[in-house]
């Protein structure tokens, strides 16, 4: 089983989307360089590099999230629950961004913090990305053109689009690593193994699904794609049980019920929240929409599967 490729790219190239429009819940949608943050809590993966990057990672603010992009050198940042609540259920988080940035605030951080206050272990991974043009004018460029390049594509019904075949091995490369890294900590950070789970945004969500549809290195108890691909796949008779997340304005659904199908044929459990409105790349929420209330939701999921058990 492969990764749906066609999911990917529509991943990307409507990430663009959200990138280069107009933000109705912000002020402003520009990107605006930035200063690399500390991270001083983040751990090398050491898994390598890039091939035929030449640009040093850089990050950029966009409606007052950070962004990072050009990311080479692959990372985990662990937020750790407070001992008086934790009960060693673990979240591996993977930010989207279309496997060229990385929101890391609203799909990283903010999700992370939010899993901890709940007692529940969270792990940020800056997973390696794709290349991007050095100077941030040149990347917006860049996504401009690859946005309509895209919308001249699609727009011949007759003649389905060509899908670019993306190489996911780096960033499958780093998820197993972070998972080795938590599996050889996992006494130190109070994780049991057998509540270890992944949650990916967007992108995020489709190396979320790659993981537990390829590697044979790592073993989920639990997976959350949230607003990612919905196309059936091939499901592995040792699938984790699946919490899904989308909203019915978000490109990425389009009426498509594949992948919730396929967990069903496959006997494993399933939940799926299909929301009225949210768009896509919503995080933990934006004000007046149906899905703001989908990580309450969550939590309600893994309480009642006896995940949140100490």
């Amino acid at each position: 089983m492969t990764l749906q490729l066609k999911d990917l790219f529509r991943i990307c190239i409507l990430s663009v989307f959200v990138l280069t429009c107009t933000n109705t819940f912000s002020q402003d949608g520009k990107m605006y360089s930035m200063d690399a943050p500390k991270e001083p809590n983040a751990i090398s993966l050491n898994t390598g590099g890039v091939k035929d990057q030449t640009a040093k990672e850089s990050w950029f603010r966009q409606w007052g999230d950070p962004m990072a992009r050009n990311v080479s050198s692959a990372t985990l940042t662990p937020f750790l629950a407070d001992s008086k609540k934790a009960n060693g259920t673990s979240v591996i988080v993977a930010p989207g961004g279309g496997f060229m940035w990385l929101s890391m605030g609203n799909e990283g951080w903010e999700v992370a913090e939010a899993l901890a206050t709940r007692g529940i272990n969270a792990f940020v991974l800056k997973y390696r990305l794709q290349p991007t043009a050095d100077k941030l004018d040149a990347f917006e460029q860049q996504m401009q053109q690859r946005f309509a390049e895209a919308a001249n594509n699609s727009s011949d019904k007759k003649t389905p689009a060509k899908r670019p075949s993306w190489d996911l091995s780096n960033q499958l490369t780093d998820a197993e690593a972070a998972y080795a890294l938590i599996e050889s900590r996992a006494k130190e950070w109070n994780v049991d193994m057998k509540k270890l789970g992944m949650m990916g945004f967007s992108a995020g969500a489709g190396l979320t699904m790659a993981v537990t549809l390829q590697s044979k290195k790592v073993n989920l108890a639990f997976i959350a794609p949230i607003y990612g691909g919905m196309n059936a796949v091939e499901v592995p008779k040792n699938a984790p049980p699946m919490f899904v997340v989308i909203a019915t304005d978000d490109f990425l659904f389009g009426g498509e019920f594949g992948l919730i199908k396929s967990w069903y044929d496959a006997k494993i459990p399933v939940e799926f929240h299909l929301y009225q409105n949210g768009g896509h790349g919503f995080g933990l929420g934006n004000p007046d929409r149906t899905s703001n209330k989908w990580f309450d939701a969550y939590i309600h999921w893994l309480e009642v599967n006896g995940f949140l058990k100490k």
